[in-house]
């Protein structure tokens, strides 16, 4: 059993953000800080207090849909919300986890950048630190779009595959989305959910995405906090071959990889038995950093 909540806080700019709580019954483990990922019941479950928040433009999230200005203020909207949170007297003792999947992984990772000390660790699955190539436009068309980003930043012009079905490999889940259950929350929603966007991306939210992963990929010395970073060897979106490489280069002293045999890019959108098998290394995971922390 856990306590659900949905709330809404403002960003700087002025945007109206939605959030989401999951709180188990008795004081938790630690909190969890979700980065384009969601699996809040399992973790309250688990025993950790797990937040949310949908980006500007995303979800239930007030903005232009799916339009990222700078990706620089989503990390400061995480940051300013994850903060305020810590900051509560019940939870200022508690270890501070970031959980983040694909676009959420890269969150994750500049959240740590901006403050290598403050957070505890992060569960990453499948990272962006890198876009597949398969997914990226030819260069001569990528050239073309960055001289036009200044003059129509917000049309929906860039070519692309449809990620969904890329991504999810049980067509049950690539077909609907659940708020929440008791075996896994998806954060990605199918083609009737009018909370997803189903067209071409923006110009300008193409570019952030590229630009922020070839960041990434040059700077991946610098991660220096605990991490497990998952991926399935069948991932078609994010090539799994960058997890690997950022385990070799984090710096981290306490730093753990697992592939999972033909499983695709969700991790969450695999069918239950691979949830289970995802999530029970996840837990383990944080378990075992919680029972030695001293935060």
């Amino acid at each position: 059993m856990e306590v659900y909540k949905e709330e809404h806080t403002v960003n700087s700019r002025g945007t109206l953000l939605f959030t989401c709580t999951w709180l188990p019954l008795s004081s938790p483990k630690a909190l969890v800080f979700f980065c384009h990922a969601e699996c809040g019941t399992r973790l309250a479950a688990a025993g950790y207090a797990a937040f949310g928040l949908d980006y500007e433009g995303h979800g239930k999230s007030n903005g232009p849909r799916c339009y990222i200005k700078s990706f620089q203020n989503i990390i400061d909207d995480c940051s300013d919300y994850f903060r305020s949170v810590c900051e509560k007297e019940q939870y200022k003792d508690k270890c501070r986890f970031l959980f983040g999947e694909s676009m959420g992984g890269a969150v994750a990772l500049l959240l740590h950048k901006n403050d290598p000390s403050f957070w505890n660790g992060a569960v990453l699955l499948a990272p962006m630190c890198k876009i597949s190539e398969k997914l990226r436009p030819p260069k001569m068309v990528g050239k073309v779009l960055t001289k036009m980003e200044e003059f129509i930043p917000k049309w929906k012009i860039v070519p692309s595959k449809n990620v969904i079905d890329l991504a999810f490999k049980d067509p049950f889940k690539r077909e609907m989305v659940r708020a929440f259950d008791s075996s896994v929350v998806l954060v990605e929603a199918v083609k009737n959910n009018k909370l997803i966007y189903q067209q071409k991306p923006r110009l300008k939210t193409a570019l952030e995405l590229l630009r922020t992963s070839i960041s990434l990929e040059r700077s991946l010395n610098e991660v220096t906090f605990p991490f497990l970073v998952l991926h399935g060897d069948a991932d078609r979106v994010i090539d799994p071959e960058i997890s690997k490489v950022l385990h070799e280069k984090a710096r981290s002293s306490d730093k753990t990889i697992k592939l999972y045999p033909g499983m695709w890019h969700a991790l969450m959108g695999e069918p239950h038995e691979n949830v289970r098998i995802v999530f029970a290394d996840i837990t383990a995971w944080l378990d075992k950093r919680c029972d030695a922390a001293t935060c």
